[in-house]
């Protein structure tokens, strides 16, 4: 996502680095650099104006602090005017109190209409507990209706649908089938078409006034870059959309349609889509999509990434045994998982700060995972347990069993003792105390998880779950 607009704005900033003091002569000469980055990455040319008119006036007129760089300073200006060019207001979802909320998915065919309902869906119901009824509005295209169909039953959500039923009803009718089965979001996949057409708005148009739907997203290709923004623009003129959702994000889309197209249609993009799997969708979020843009990474999708994959008592179990120095083979099988989730290594350093730029000079093996994991299956549970005792006939029969050398299990063994190290360095330099020192009332830190008592009670109650799980087991053996 917007690897070559980051790598030119890098390059840029970082001829700055070498000045001591910015001067008017070195705003300018940037801002005709950025200006040129921008537009490679088909940023609006009304918009780019404005936005280098805001840069320039800011940077010109800001006073010079001495504790920070230069280059420092010029990227706060453009973080803060991005931040303000896609939007600073909040961009959830509108939900009714009511009735279900009905959302409408209006958008060009080919724009990725059909798979967004399902990964909305998903987000939803994942996210904000939501029951989610898919609606089967596009009679136009040629196996639209199974494409959802295939969707909702691999997410396990139902679809509505009826045979040679006019959009229209079949929207109004979704709502009392979402009323009597208990579905509090209604999703319409409306139909697409080829370019703008009077047929399609009235269509789409009979449809807001049936159901008078709480939100109408604009589904976009960011790939077709300011085409993208011109029918964003003409939509909107003739159905007043609600908000925009971006796909295909990460592929080699320049980005310039995300950066223009609320300043043109004053609409908020609600969501990305940033991969073709059903859970690869993310709330927009412009001050992260900022820190993206200028190599910054994005902690906090990172985050709610992790939330949504990996279980909050596994996470917190992981972190005492790492503090604890108890930290296993067994555990590292785990946390292989946990990366394997996210979407693998690559995907999950996309979000670090200042990895963006080393990835493309590092070369990925996402199957070393599947070795490693290979590796660690061939040790006996003692082995995977207790490390120590793996001496030189051990590392010979778990090679042989995972078609791999001693050479290889002798790194895998001195990372395993590495980790360990680097773990137990930072407790001896206080670092775990350093953080709770940071803790607040709530005893936690924002971003860091939570605090040292809310720790211990979670712990209690996983060994309360345990010890009943125990007795349980214990109960049936008995009956029989």
């Amino acid at each position: 996502m917007f690897e070559t607009l980051t790598e030119s704005l890098s390059n840029i900033f970082r001829n700055l680095r070498g000045k001591g003091t910015i001067s008017e002569k070195n705003i300018h000469e940037v801002m005709r650099e950025v200006r040129t980055a921008l537009l490679e990455a088909d940023v609006s040319h009304k918009v780019l104006k404005t936005f280098l008119k805001d840069v320039t006036e800011k940077a010109i007129g800001q006073e010079v602090i001495k504790s920070i760089r230069p280059d420092q300073q010029i990227i706060q200006i453009v973080h803060e005017e991005l931040v303000h060019l896609m939007g600073e207001t909040d961009t959830k979802i509108n939900l009714n109190q009511k009735r279900p909320t009905v959302i409408m998915m209006a958008g060009l065919q080919g724009s990725g209409k059909t798979t967004t309902c399902g990964k909305l869906a998903r987000f939803l119901n994942k996210r904000q507990g939501m029951s989610p009824l898919l609606v089967a509005a596009d009679v136009q295209r040629p196996a639209a209706i199974d494409q959802l169909q295939i969707i909702g039953k691999e997410l396990g959500y139902p679809v509505y649908s009826e045979d040679g039923g006019r959009p229209q009803k079949i929207c109004r009718r979704s709502i009392a089938y979402a009323e009597e089965h208990g579905n509090n979001v209604i999703i319409f996949d409306t139909a697409g078409r080829l370019h703008i057409d009077e047929p399609l708005m009235q269509e789409l148009r009979d449809i807001v006034r049936l159901t008078a739907p709480d939100e109408i997203f604009l589904v976009c290709d960011a790939m077709l870059g300011q085409d993208a923004v011109n029918s964003a623009s003409e939509f909107n003129k003739q159905l007043e959309i609600s908000g925009i959702v971006f796909t295909k994000l990460d592929g080699d889309a320049r980005g310039g349609a995300v950066m223009s197209i609320r300043a043109i249609t004053g609409k908020p993009v609600k969501f990305v889509g940033v991969g073709e799997k059903l859970d690869k969708i993310e709330e927009f979020r412009p001050a992260g999509m900022a820190d993206r843009i200028l190599g910054m990474g994005d902690v906090v999708q990172l985050v709610d990434q992790a939330r949504d994959v990996i279980d909050e008592e596994d996470a917190l179990e992981m972190q005492e045994k790492l503090i604890s120095e108890s930290f296993t083979f067994e555990d590292f099988l785990k946390q292989l998982g946990m990366v394997e989730k996210m979407g693998g290594l690559k995907s999950i350093l996309k979000y670090i700060p200042g990895a963006g730029s080393m990835m493309k000079d590092m070369d990925f093996d996402e199957g070393e995972i599947k070795r490693i994991r290979g590796m660690i299956h061939a040790m006996t549970p003692d082995e995977r347990r207790n490390p120590e005792i793996i001496d030189g006939s051990r590392r010979k029969r778990i090679a042989n069993g995972s078609a791999t050398s001693v050479q290889d299990i002798n790194d895998l063994l001195k990372q395993y003792r590495e980790m360990k190290g680097m773990v137990r360095k930072m407790k001896e330099g206080g670092m775990f105390g350093k953080l709770k020192g940071m803790m607040g009332a709530e005893g936690g830190v924002p971003g860091l998880g939570p605090s040292e008592s809310e720790r211990e009670r979670k712990r209690k109650q996983r060994e309360k779950r345990k010890k009943e799980k125990k007795r349980k087991k214990k109960q049936k053996r008995r009956k029989k």
